[in-house]
Parts: structure tokens; sequence; C-alpha cells
């Protein structure tokens, strides 16, 4: 590629004279303009004022294509043909997160968010430039297609031995007023150890019938061998999951669990208590993470009432890992792997604010979690050991007690 002398003549003067001019931004849209020749010329089978018999059509002007980079805005030129077109292939769309904010920055001006809150989502994204309404009608209908098909796309290819299930909140448009919307996310471990991201919704509340219908959907599409479910205790969530995920143990995240604990006991004790409740999750094996919790119960007993009732009430949902492999329980005790998905939904959501509607909350968060699956396939380590899903499927469906089979186990691997 050989760019022109009098262009870089220029460049290399305004670096020598240091002067005003933005000697990186017009490096790179000269560098850019050139590639964009050179594209077209390949296209149109000869290049700029070249004679060639191969020559498939002719330029007929320019159109000009205003570009965001690192570097700042550089306005580039876009050959026109006179038959066929030309689309050079640096200029392709921006990445499927871009697209998507692009897209619900306009539909939120269309919708009639404030200006000032446009203005400042587009400085959030680094684009100067504005978009075409018909530009924003294609990012939106190729990414809805895409998101569509992600979220109804079939689970039959595998077991998922574990899923987990949660909610965050965004706020949106519904008329006049602005309202709270929950944005419901499964994902899955596979029984190769791997994970997935299973399925989302968004509706108006997270009750009973909202999660029913958001788990026979995945029903529906296919998800089978569910194990354990890992969730908050939320009372709609719990009716769901007995309703629909029948034969299923469930486990109550120790976080939420914990804090619901500490909102019923004194601030000055509350590292104490929490400190003590711990200790259950360090018991060895199952055996002794049930012997821990009666016996922290007890502890608690005189002074704290209430948080041993707890305890005793909530024990058989709180204590359910302990019937999975011991290398699997630090991951399946709390849904903090499924928080920090909801976290990166949380990141991206915050810089639009208010939601013009539901279609735009789902566009977003849909192609968030389709980011995250794409990565989590691509992953160099498996979420959970194949030599740990190998256990899990011993212990299977005979009912035999972990710590029967971590036995049965390691009197195989001494023979």
């Amino acid at each position: 590629m050989a760019l022109p002398k009098s262009a870089l003549n220029d460049l290399l003067s305004a670096i020598r004279a240091g002067g005003d001019i933005d000697v990186l931004r017009q490096g790179m849209q000269l560098v850019l303009q050139e590639l964009i020749e050179l594209e077209a010329g390949q296209a149109i089978g000869a290049a700029r004022y070249e004679r060639a018999d191969g020559r498939l059509t002719h330029r007929n002007g320019s159109r000009e294509r205003l570009l965001s980079t690192k570097a700042g805005d550089v306005e580039l030129r876009i050959p026109k043909l006179r038959a066929g077109s030309f689309f050079p292939s640096l200029l392709e769309p921006r990445r499927r997160i871009d697209r998507a904010l692009w897209a619900v920055v306009m539909e939120a001006y269309v919708h009639g968010v404030s200006t000032r809150k446009v203005d400042d989502l587009v400085a959030a994204l680094g684009i100067d430039a504005g978009v075409s309404k018909s530009e924003v009608s294609r990012i939106c209908g190729e990414l809805d297609k895409l998101v569509g098909q992600f979220r109804r796309r079939r689970l039959e290819h595998t077991a998922f031995p574990y899923l987990f299930l949660d909610a965050t909140y965004v706020k949106a448009h519904d008329g006049a007023s602005v309202v709270s919307k929950a944005i419901v996310v499964a994902t899955g471990v596979t029984a190769r150890g791997d994970r997935e991201v299973l399925g989302c919704a968004v509706g108006d509340s997270e009750d009973g019938a909202f999660w029913t219908s958001f788990l026979r959907d995945l029903r529906s599409r296919g998800l089978s061998g569910v194990r354990l479910v890992v969730s908050d205790a939320h009372e709609g969530l719990k009716g769901a999951i007995s309703a629909v995920l029948l034969d299923t143990a469930w486990q109550r995240c120790r976080v939420h669990f914990l804090r619901n604990v500490l909102s019923h006991t004194p601030k000055g004790s509350s590292q104490m208590v929490a400190a003590v409740i711990r200790t259950i999750f360090a018991a060895p094996d199952a055996a002794g993470v049930a012997e821990q919790l009666d016996a922290v119960a007890e502890r608690l007993e005189p002074r704290f009432p209430r948080v041993s009732a707890m305890l005793r009430q909530a024990a058989p949902e709180l204590t359910a890992f302990a019937a999975f492999p011991a290398a699997h329980w630090r991951k399946i005790w709390s849904t903090n792997p499924l928080e920090r998905v909801n976290k990166e939904i949380k990141r991206r959501t915050d810089v639009v604010g208010i939601f013009p509607n539901e279609a735009a909350i789902t566009r977003l968060a849909g192609a968030v979690l389709l980011e995250v699956h794409d990565e989590w396939q691509v992953a160099e380590r498996r979420y959970l050991s194949k030599g740990s899903m190998a256990r899990l499927a011993l212990a299977g469906d005979d009912g035999v007690p972990q710590l029967e089979v971590d036995r049965q186990e390691a009197a195989l691997l001494a023979s």
C-alpha cells in the first residue's frame, strides 16, 4: 500500500512544526482512507486512473462518512460505483453491545427522553456525531433478530445439573410514569462443567406468575437434567420452582440469607453473628455441615432467638449444597456467579438511566447476555472440572449421600 507522497509530506511537516493540528487523528484518517481506496480498487478491478482489462465498473464520485475512533472523529470518503455498490469492511457496524447502546440512545430520543440524558449517553459512548433514523432502524432490526434467536434457542443439547436464577431491576417509562422493571436471568452449568446463559425476560414485577412463565419457557425449549436450583427466597420464585421444576433440590443463596439474618441483628453484633454463621459452610462434609448448623443455632439462641429460629427453619434449603460434590460447594451455595452477570447488565444499563420501553431493555440486556454467553463458550477453563462433574454423575439419582460417594470413589482410586 503506497500512501500519497503529498499527504505524507503534509503530515511530516505538521509533526516537525508541532503545531495545533491533531497529528494522530490526521495520520489515522490518511491510513484509513488509503485502505478504503485499496479495497475499492479490488472491488472495481482497477485502481484509480488505472486502465485494466478486468475492470468490472467505474467510480462515480464519493460520499462522506464520519468514523468515531480512539483518536477522534475522522472524515472518510467512500467511493460510489456506476454499477453495484461498495462498502468498506473497516466501516462495518460496531460490536453488539455498542450497537445496542447506540440503538437505545436513538430510541430514547425518539420516545422523548430528555436531551440532557441523551447527550450524556452519547458522550459516554464516545460518539460525537449523530446517526440517522434509518440507521437506527437497521441497527435495531439486526440486533433484535440476534437477541430473539438467542432467547429462543433450544436447550436439549445437554443436561444442566445446576440452574441459577436471579433478577435485577431497571427504570423504564410506562406512559407518563417511570416504573421499575425486573430483568430475570437464568444461567446453568452443563454436564461437562461449562456455563451457559439459558434465558432472560423483562416484566412488571418478580411475582410468581412471571417466574412460572419464565421457567415453563425454559422447559419448553428443552431444559432438562436439573438437580439443584440456586436462588434467593423470593416467595414467587419458590412457588414457581416447586411447580415447574419437580424433583429438584433448592439451594437458598447463603448471601441473601445472611443479609436477611443481619437485618434482625443489632449492628454491634452483626459481625460476630455473621462470622459464627459462616462456620457452617467451613465444615468438611455433609454430616459436619448439619452438625455445625445445629451447634450454631444452639449457641445463638440465648442472645438472638430470632436468628436461631431462622437458621433452624431454613436448614434444609440452606444446606442443600452438601448433598453434592464438595468441590462444587463454593460455586453452588450462593447466586454470586449470577450476581456478577447482573452487575455487568447494571453497568451497561446505568448508562441509559431510564429506558423508553420494555423492548429497549430486552434489546440491551439480551445483547449483554449474548456477549457473556459467547465469552463463556471460548473460556480456557471449565467452570467446574471434568473430574468433579464425574463425581456428580456418580452420586446420580440413587440417593446415595455424597459422603458415601466420596468413600466409594476413594476406594476405587486406591484399588
